[in-house]
């Protein structure tokens, strides 16, 4: 009786072992390139995920917009953060996409991002055309900040070839500025943003303004705005500073179940406060400014928490 009692115990452990399986969901969340923002955003979005879809497991993994866009698309992440400007490329397949991406979804637009070209106080550097022969940095090639780099170049008549170019990390950047090796750094991310902080922390710096280079860079992409660096944002910034502007949104595969995908979407709009953390102005998220649309179609699950709280959107 007692073997009827273990082979009994056992067969039901090993049916509720198949259950938890199959009840269980793992999930590749790809975020950003080290010393930015979307690193410690995505420790926040797998924390508040986890607890508020039962057995799901959030596999984090270093990536970038450009990168992120094709992992969903090709099946090797299920979410993933975005750059509102070259998720739009890849659903109609600009480049640097070769076709246009069909399994890319809108979960949620997090907050404007900030394309910043810092250079040392005593570079002479006074514009981007000033570049030209200088050592500049920025991230590496596939990164969403690198795609603008190369544009700004661009669209103030320079290239790659007429610079000294390195595609680096952004901590690799700070420290060949710092080092005198590199006069320029490119980079696209929040404000103030870490790595120029760091920065000016060793060395006098300034940011150029790009009022001038906005119209060229919506020809190349409509979805480019001008935002502002209010004063006093970087150590000895005497004066608002305007920089090319675009959105981080988070992006799913559009086969995620609906069910899942909203309560993703209701975590995030529950826990504003620690991703105002990691970003201030997420402090202050509110579903309306999630469901702003930036050219890319939501999830029908993101949908479905945004239509509860009042919202339409377009789908898939």
């Amino acid at each position: 009786m007692n073997s009827n009692v273990k082979t009994i115990g056992l067969a039901a452990s090993l049916v509720f072992a198949t259950l938890t399986a199959a009840s269980a969901q793992e999930l590749k969340l790809m975020t950003g390139p080290q010393g930015g923002s979307w690193v410690p955003l995505g420790g926040q979005l797998k924390d508040m995920w986890e607890k508020a879809v039962p057995g799901l497991s959030v596999q984090s993994l270093p990536g970038a917009g450009i990168a992120n866009v094709r992992g969903l698309e090709e099946g090797k992440a299920d979410i993933g953060f975005g750059n509102s400007i070259s998720t739009v490329d890849a659903l109609v397949g600009n480049e640097p996409f070769k076709k246009p991406h069909e399994n890319v979804c809108n979960v949620a637009t997090f907050y404007p991002q900030y394309y910043q070209m810092v250079v040392l106080a005593d570079s002479g550097v006074n514009s981007v055309k000033d570049l030209k022969g200088k050592a500049v940095s920025t991230q590496p090639r596939g990164n969403t900040g690198e795609l603008i780099t190369g544009q700004l170049l661009k669209v103030n008549g320079l290239s790659y070839n007429d610079v000294k170019m390195s595609f680096v990390s952004y901590t690799d950047s700070v420290t060949q500025m710092q080092d005198g090796h590199a006069q320029a750094f490119g980079l696209g991310t929040t404000i103030p943003a870490g790595a120029i902080m760091d920065l000016a922390s060793a060395r006098p710096i300034k940011v150029l303004d790009l009022s001038d280079a906005l119209d060229g860079m919506r020809k190349l992409n409509p979805g480019y705005t001008l935002v502002t660096i209010p004063k006093g944002t970087y150590p000895k910034q005497e004066k608002d500073t305007k920089v090319i502007g675009y959105a981080t949104h988070i992006v799913a595969s559009c086969k995620l179940p609906a069910d899942t995908v909203y309560k993703m979407t209701k975590a995030i709009a529950d826990n504003t406060a620690s991703l105002g953390a990691v970003v201030k102005s997420m402090g202050s998220l509110k579903p309306k400014d999630m469901a702003e649309d930036i050219g890319v179609p939501f999830h029908p699950g993101a949908a479905k928490f945004y239509k509860e709280a009042g919202i339409t959107v377009k789908t898939r």
